[in-house]
């Protein structure tokens, strides 16, 4: 039998209430709601995420940088009777892959440590924080670790292929989850039996579009325009090929040196019996990677990147009758937390609660 470190019989009577710090459009917080776990707040720094956030969740916004939120901030939305439970996504651009210029000059190296301190400053009964496999490898992340454990938390993380919990998109994150209570970890795969969702299955029902044009019913169903080059460069693309399929003449000057022959993606249509890519903060262009629609000549459209992130076909990202700026709703949905990948975090903490209190019975 594991030892429990501490008892949660009487706790376990109460609900899971949650803050989301670094809430972004809401993908995280939507699926922890869907686990049933009550978020009361989300705080983020971009203006462009209060309406998402506030229209689609049950959760209030607070438009404030981590570095300035105080501990009364989450203490007043917090009841001081349940299990409290502090979520994060910091930033992850300046760990990612993408950037090759990453450093600790960086401000976004540090928002980790601003996260850490709301824990210490809070203590809360949980924790979980998301964020991109790269981070594993930095001594800040270690010292995130260290820091958790001199407090007294049970602590796993892993590497998490979305694909494998029904997210019809190949992207890995990292996933941590601590306790107070007990050994912690995430559930598998096999427990949702969700099994590999396509590209079909996730948007093969859509209305079809031509590049520049949106749907008169889903606003957010539009594509991007392509100019009379890259409209030859995707009839000339095959599902799941490359630009090295082109004739000569349609080949960028950029993939013809040494350098850019790496990037065999770029420019490239979907297939429709395998996941997506992962989406960037860019998917909506057809030349930032392989974004193009594995049937129709054009980009994938916003409404579905936002699929393929998990989110529901009714999520809003603007006001009715706000005109939608690409550029920002992309990086909105780019930068989300898959909705099902929140959802499960939230079904992984009720399990670890539940076990814990059957043991400690």
């Amino acid at each position: 039998m594991t030892k429990i470190k501490r008892s949660i019989k009487t706790e376990m009577k109460n609900k899971v209430y949650a803050v989301d710090i670094f809430c972004g459009a809401g993908g995280l917080t939507n699926g922890l709601e869907k686990a049933n776990i009550d978020v009361r707040l989300g705080v983020d720094i971009d203006t462009a995420c209060q309406f998402p956030y506030s229209y689609n969740n049950n959760a209030e916004f607070l438009l404030k940088s981590v570095e300035d939120l105080q501990m009364k901030d989450i203490e007043e939305v917090l009841p001081k009777d349940g299990i409290r439970l502090l979520a994060g996504c910091a930033p992850c651009q300046t760990f990612s892959t993408y950037n090759r210029k990453a450093n600790q000059s960086d401000k976004r190296w540090w928002l980790l440590l601003e996260f850490l301190r709301l824990v210490r400053g809070i203590t809360p009964d949980l924790v979980t924080m998301e964020n991109v496999p790269e981070l594993i490898k930095q001594n800040i992340f270690k010292d995130f670790l260290r820091d958790l454990e001199d407090q007294g938390y049970y602590i796993s993380y892993s590497i998490v292929n979305c694909v494998e919990y029904g997210i019809p998109q190949e992207r890995k994150r990292l996933v941590l989850l601590a306790s107070k209570f007990g050994p912690i970890e995430m559930l598998s795969p096999s427990v949702f039996g969700e099994g590999i969702k396509t590209v079909r299955e996730a948007i093969e029902d859509l209305p079809p579009l031509q590049a520049g044009e949106v749907d008169e019913k889903d606003p957010l169903h539009q594509s991007a325009s392509l100019s009379t080059l890259n409209l030859q460069r995707i009839k000339a693309s095959r599902p799941g090929g490359t630009w090295r399929d082109w004739d000569e003449e349609l080949i960028t000057t950029c993939h013809k040196k040494a350098s850019g022959r790496t990037y065999p993606g770029v420019y490239g249509r979907m297939s429709w019996d395998e996941p997506a890519p992962t989406m960037t903060t860019q998917f909506f262009g057809y030349g930032n990677g392989r974004f193009g629609h594995p049937e129709q000549d054009r980009a994938i459209s916003l409404r579905e990147g936002a699929i393929f992130q998990s989110f529901p076909r009714d999520y809003m990202f603007t006001r009715p009758g706000d005109p939608i700026a690409r550029k920002v709703v992309g990086r909105l949905i780019g930068n989300a937390v898959p909705v099902k990948l929140g959802e499960v975090i939230g079904r992984s903490v009720l399990h670890h609660l539940d076990i814990c209190k059957v043991e400690q019975a």
